[in-house]
């Protein structure tokens, strides 16, 4: 296993507004006791993403958490990231992992379950969603909803698809409980911590929920 259950429970998926930014609110979020990072920074320029790569993965690695980059293969490997998670429309996991080998974490960007079934040989987890709609990603898969991922991780167990999966997209406080036990094992979170009055709280907030509803 290339990250324990802990670490991965709760992924924070980097995003920026006029008061805050990635590097600022991976750190917030990483006092409050999340141990992973995405870093997304959608058409920036490619200095800022390394800049920004750098000290987020000091940070990570400071506190024992798992540093992961959106989409850029290349670079995850130039800059020595702990992995990278790729969409639907970047280079397909099998060439990631062809590229990577097997000591990096590979996330596959997912929406149904015939997707899972092309990944899953070569993903370490999935990101399965979005849950419902949000303002942080443009060209937005269908929305899942709760029932989606019954049916999906149903149709996992159904066939032996033994993977992590991590709910995405629009996810709340609020919405936590009801997501794991629809079968998903950790969530993906950007903009309810990023918006959040304390970030930090925020994000201890969550993760006592999902210690509280943590299946044993």
């Amino acid at each position: 296993m290339k990250f324990t259950e802990s670490q991965y429970r709760l992924q924070l998926i980097t995003h920026r507004n006029t008061y805050i930014s990635d590097v600022k609110l991976a750190e917030m979020a990483l006092d409050g006791g999340c141990r992973w990072i995405q870093l997304r920074m959608k058409n920036s320029p490619l200095k800022d993403i390394i800049d920004n790569a750098m000290e987020i993965k000091q940070l990570c690695h400071d506190v024992g958490a798992v540093f992961i980059l959106n989409d850029d293969v290349q670079l995850c490997k130039e800059i020595g990231a702990d992995g990278v998670h790729v969409g639907q429309h970047d280079m397909s996991v099998e060439k990631a992992r062809k590229i990577l080998g097997d000591r990096y974490i590979i996330g596959a960007t997912c929406n149904t379950f015939n997707d899972i079934k092309k990944v899953y040989k070569f993903a370490d987890y999935v990101g399965l969603g979005p849950f419902r709609y949000t303002t942080t990603k443009q060209n937005l898969s269908p929305v899942i909803g709760l029932e989606g991922y019954k049916t999906i991780c149903c149709q996992c167990n159904e066939n032996q698809i033994d993977i992590p999966i991590t709910a995405i997209g629009g996810i709340t406080s609020r919405d936590v409980a009801d997501i794991l036990q629809a079968g998903v094992r950790s969530v993906a979170v950007s903009g309810e911590i990023l918006n959040a009055k304390d970030p930090q709280k925020k994000v201890e907030e969550i993760i006592d929920i999902l210690e509280k509803n943590k299946k044993i």
